[in-house]
């Protein structure tokens, strides 16, 4: 009978399988090789035509990004109100939809960062080099620029009306709670962007990399949605400084400091926690891999 009860327990214990692993248990895959970080400056990219296409193709995404927003946002500021208009959400689709469109257009030769906080934020990463990350920046400031002097070329006039697409603290917030507002709503952004863009996910998932722009552009589209009553929504320090330079004009510049300090912070805190929390890169042993 002793013998009966311990074979009864012993194919009770393996009845029933292991559960399935959860997170990054279950994300694990042998073939899969973590990238070396990115060196901290790399001379040799400044011979490639590679490094210079993928600045114009920043550029260029900026450009159309400004072009497309700022001339949605003048839309809806000229309509006589608000049923006449595509309103706030029109707004919030207009900056996501373009964000989505450009990502997946230039994804391919630049990253498709189109914004200094996602660049500064995979740079914090590894992912790229400081002289890529620096490069980028300019061309994307350079874009944003053109982008919102193409409009103001369009409608001089209603564009000094109409504040000219710039970002400021609007009347009855704070500048701490703008400055709260660019951080939460860039953390979202860029973590949304490491997640949809994770090597060991697109290495497990053939679709990831497909859908990637799709989230990206959404998380734009909500925290525009979510910030513009309160800021305007910067999250994207390129768009700020292109507005605010066509725009030029004193209150333009009295917040502009909130505009790069918050999406910077928040770029930071994303990468942080995606990289150690997440990914908990700091903590694998080489067996992991």
């Amino acid at each position: 009978m002793a013998e009966n009860k311990e074979e009864d327990v012993r194919l009770g214990a393996n009845k029933f399988t292991e559960r399935q692993p959860l997170g990054t248990a279950a994300q694990t895959d042998k073939g899969y090789k973590e990238p070396p970080p990115a060196p901290l400056f790399e001379p040799g990219e400044l011979k490639s035509w590679s490094f210079y296409r993928a600045g114009i193709a920043e550029f260029m995404a900026t450009f159309l990004f400004l072009y497309i927003s700022i001339l949605t946002v003048m839309g809806v500021g000229r309509a006589p109100n608000k049923c006449a208009s595509v309103g706030i959400q029109g707004i919030a689709w207009a900056f996501g939809g373009m964000i989505f469109a450009l990502v997946y257009c230039t994804a391919g030769i630049s990253g498709g960062h189109i914004n200094p906080a996602v660049t500064f934020g995979l740079f914090l990463a590894r992912k790229l080099s400081l002289t890529r990350a620096l490069f980028y920046m300019v061309m994307q400031c350079l874009g944003a620029i053109c982008g919102a002097g193409v409009v103001k070329g369009f409608m001089k006039g209603p564009y000094q009306r109409l504040n000219g697409g710039a970002n400021f603290v609007s009347h009855g917030y704070t500048k701490g709670d703008g400055l709260g507002a660019e951080i939460v709503g860039t953390f979202i952004l860029v973590y949304t962007v490491f997640s949809a863009t994770d090597a060991k996910r697109n290495a497990r998932d053939s679709h990831v990399p497909i859908l990637a722009p799709l989230p990206i552009g959404f998380a734009v589209f909500l925290v525009h949605l979510a910030t513009i009553p309160i800021t305007g929504t910067g999250i994207n320090p390129a768009r700020s400084l292109g507005a605010a330079i066509i725009y030029n004009k004193d209150h333009a510049w009295d917040d502009h400091w909130i505009f790069w300090v918050g999406p910077f912070i928040g770029a930071a805190l994303a990468a942080v926690y995606h990289q150690i929390v997440i990914r908990a890169i700091p903590f694998r042993s080489s067996r992991a891999y």
